[in-house]
């Protein structure tokens, strides 16, 4: 798996809008946060189209998204907002092209559709991160921003930590070790039966989501179970799941329906809320003594 080359201070990102349009009065906020971080924003040509509520035409999108890992100038690659559209776009994707250019790429949510594409298909790291015209437009907190730059400059090796006063709980002890694959576990379960559904074997499986209530968490989670994915995965790590139901019930869920013997912990900073964390996709990670690892570069 191919590791991007780090980001330093100047470096240009450009900013896509696979998904959901952005509101107009969210764009220059969202340009000017990631500046304030020290680089140089470069919006996308359709960063302020709309298509109902879609982010301009497929071909738009999509065409964003090739031009800015073509582009030598373009060191890294940033989603402004998730909502729905970025499965749309994979059959207009140059994989080819993009494997020969890995470079930074951030987003979550909706993006995770183009994380397991541009792991699996691409073969180089990416990241579960915060986005320009959400996160980082609304002022984020220091952690946020502190785990942006860290994953943004390549720092992401070691003991994943969460924000203090927020503990990492262990829903299933034991030890397992894979690449961190996975994000938002409604795109995980829109893509399966497709030719881009995300591979778990051997993998470490990252689950997040909002605003779903408990028997649509355990019908998505049951698909994935009898799909397989669960089974072949080694390990389950659960960030952020909020207005999803009180934690007992979810827990009774996630231990019902997650296959015996499989290490599992909760609780972790990722997902729909801050503070959040910014975790390698595709890097390798174990769990061990109810800790996340981060074991390379």
């Amino acid at each position: 798996m191919t590791i991007p080359k780090p980001l330093t201070p100047g470096d240009r990102i450009a900013l896509i809008t696979p998904s959901g349009a952005v509101l107009p009065e969210r764009i220059i906020p969202a340009i000017k946060a990631v500046e304030a971080l020290g680089f140089e924003a470069v919006p996308g040509a359709g960063i302020a189209e709309r298509r109902r509520y879609l982010a301009g035409d497929d071909m738009t999108r999509a065409r964003d998204i090739n031009s800015m890992f073509a582009r030598a100038d373009i060191k890294g690659i940033l989603a402004m907002r998730g909502g729905y559209g970025a499965s749309r776009l994979l059959g207009l994707l140059d994989y080819a092209m993009i494997s020969r250019n890995p470079k930074f790429f951030g987003g979550y949510s909706d993006i995770t559709t183009l994380h397991t594409v541009f792991n699996q298909r691409c073969g180089f790291v990416t990241f579960h991160t915060p986005m320009a015209a959400a996160e980082l437009r609304n002022g984020a907190d220091n952690y946020t921003l502190e785990m942006f730059m860290n994953a943004a400059a390549g720092r992401f090796k070691g003991v994943f930590e969460n924000p203090p006063g927020r503990p990492i709980k262990i829903l299933r002890n034991g030890y397992c070790e894979g690449r961190l694959t996975g994000g938002n576990l409604t795109s995980i379960a829109a893509g399966l039966g497709t030719p881009y559904e995300i591979d778990t074997r051997g993998k470490l499986l990252l689950l997040e989501d909002v605003n779903e209530p408990p028997y649509k968490i355990d019908r998505m989670l049951t698909q994935l179970r009898l799909s397989g994915k669960l089974d072949d995965a080694v390990g389950a790590a659960f960030g952020y799941f909020n207005g999803c139901g009180d934690e007992r019930e979810l827990l009774e869920i996630w231990d019902e329906i997650l296959p015996a013997g499989k290490p599992a912990i909760y609780n972790l900073a990722i997902g729909h809320s801050t503070p959040t964390a910014s975790p390698a996709l595709g890097a390798a990670y174990r769990i061990e003594g109810g800790r996340l690892v981060c074991t390379e570069p």
